[in-house]
């Protein structure tokens, strides 16, 4: 039984799902871009320092002696936020403004020479800055921003860098939410009108269409779109409209055919008192109905063998193999002593059957090798030669090879075609359909193998049915 689908919830769809991979490759960008950001952030804020180091150096250079206050001294250094300064001027002397007892610098870092090729160290640097306990003293050594030559180095608390980048990163975080949502609530529209929208429409199509199938009205109208979308919307349509013709042809052919069937049932058994009476026509006195007795005993024949053929071919399914142990060769050679009654021995039987037991349903294996002997003989074949060989696996191959004129070209395409597949005038072509289907329901196959002036090979492989070698006597 059919599980009935139906089309997911706004929540758990495909809408839900491409809005949220939106925000996290958005996010996932924003943090692509936020790791050389928070290093420039580290870096521009120890610049900041180193330049104003140097313009608190400024003010010493305007003092005598560079003499100044504890007071003053504090209030530079406030300004600076840096523990102590030292200035080192080309040809001077250094120039120290420290507090009383600076601590001592737990990291150097050297900013000249420091480009943007360079981030590895700085983004290392920002990250154990933001995630550590930022209790660090660094020591920071740089070119004054004035390009006079001057060396800055700056004693400062790190706990002010970690803060700084603390509050960056929060705004950074809060201008990321903002972007991805906005972001991806576009994209989420833009996919849902451009994508989701037209791929829902054709999901409930398929689901209505799957339901009431013989309903013109489920079939799908395509857009006009002339990309991916309109492409399959178009070829869908196509589709179910096929579909839907097929269905029609084939409730018309099962009708058909069951109307078929119980007429030929009717007609066999109407045919089969004919049959009869017909027998009795070749005793007749008259010589003139004797003589028209045996054309009208082989039409009633004929006649009845195509209703039997009917009745067979129209059963919904043949019925599954009855497997039994037997020898194949055995088999053969009453298939030859059925032939030969069935053709008035028009052909010589030949068979070159090794000893073999096969397990497979005895009966259906006998319709398919007296199928295809009596063919070859009424095509007119003087000689059937039958032979047989186990192949890997525990299969068997069998070929009934003829010395007739071969299968005509119209024959050849549609050989295993019920009703058109017919080498013989007046033939129905369902005994080979009847043949290849029992075949397929061993697991094996029959096959035309070769056909040409000089005669016609066909094959029979049958897998997995060999039981074991019978000794030779």
């Amino acid at each position: 039984m059919t599980r009935a689908r139906q089309l997911p919830g706004l929540l758990t769809g495909l809408s839900v799902r491409l809005l949220g991979l939106t925000i996290a490759f958005v996010m996932l960008a924003e943090f692509l871009i936020y790791t050389p950001s928070i290093a420039k952030f580290r870096t521009d804020w120890l610049q900041g320092r180193i330049a104003a180091a140097r313009l608190v150096s400024l003010a010493l250079d305007a003092t005598p002696d560079y003499m100044v206050s504890d007071a003053l001294k504090a209030e530079l250094l406030a300004h600076a936020e840096a523990y102590a300064i030292v200035i080192q001027k080309p040809g001077d002397v250094r120039r120290v403004l420290a507090g009383d007892m600076p601590p001592r610098a737990d990291a150097r870092f050297d900013l000249r020479g420091s480009g943007m090729m360079d981030m590895v160290g700085p983004v290392r640097e920002a990250y154990m800055t933001l995630f550590g306990p930022g209790t660090r003293t660094l020591h920071v050594v740089g070119d004054s921003p004035r390009r006079d030559g001057v060396v800055v180095e700056v004693l400062v608390d790190e706990a002010r860098l970690r803060q700084g980048m603390i509050e960056f990163s929060e705004r950074i975080l809060a201008l990321s939410l903002v972007i991805s949502l906005i972001t991806a609530c576009l994209v989420y529209l833009s996919l849902q009108w451009m994508f989701v929208r037209p791929l829902r429409r054709l999901t409930a199509n398929m689901l209505a269409f799957r339901d009431a199938p013989e309903d013109a009205a489920s079939v799908i109208v395509p857009s006009a779109r002339s990309d991916e979308i309109g492409i399959a919307q178009n070829g869908l349509a196509d589709m179910e409209k096929a579909l839907r013709a097929s269905l029609r042809q084939k409730e018309r052919l099962v009708a058909l055919g069951v109307a078929v069937a119980k007429i030929s049932h009717d007609l066999r058994g109407i045919l089969s008192t004919a049959q009869l009476v017909s027998d009795r026509l070749s005793h007749s006195a008259d010589p003139e109905v004797r003589r028209l007795a045996p054309a009208v005993i082989a039409s009633i024949d004929r006649a009845i063998a195509l209703c039997s053929q009917t009745l067979d071919y129209a059963r919904e399914d043949l019925p599954p193999p009855q497997r039994s142990r037997f020898a194949l060769a055995d088999l053969v050679e009453e298939v030859g002593r059925v032939v030969g009654l069935l053709t008035a021995e028009r052909a010589r039987w030949d068979a070159a059957v090794p000893p073999l037991d096969v397990v497979a349903d005895r009966d259906q294996l006998f319709r398919v090798l007296v199928n295809l002997g009596r063919n070859a003989a009424e095509a007119g074949a003087k000689t059937i030669r039958v032979t047989a060989a186990a192949t890997g696996g525990g299969g068997v191959t069998i070929e009934v090879a003829d010395d007739g004129p071969g299968l005509p070209a119209k024959a050849r395409d549609k050989l295993f075609m019920p009703f058109t597949g017919s080498a013989r005038a007046g033939g129905t072509g369902l005994g080979l359909a009847i043949a290849r289907d029992l075949a397929r329901g061993h697991g094996g196959e029959l096959t035309l193998a070769a056909t040409s002036a000089s005669g016609t090979v066909f094959r029979l492989d049958l897998p997995g049915v060999v039981a074991a070698a019978r000794a030779a006597e």
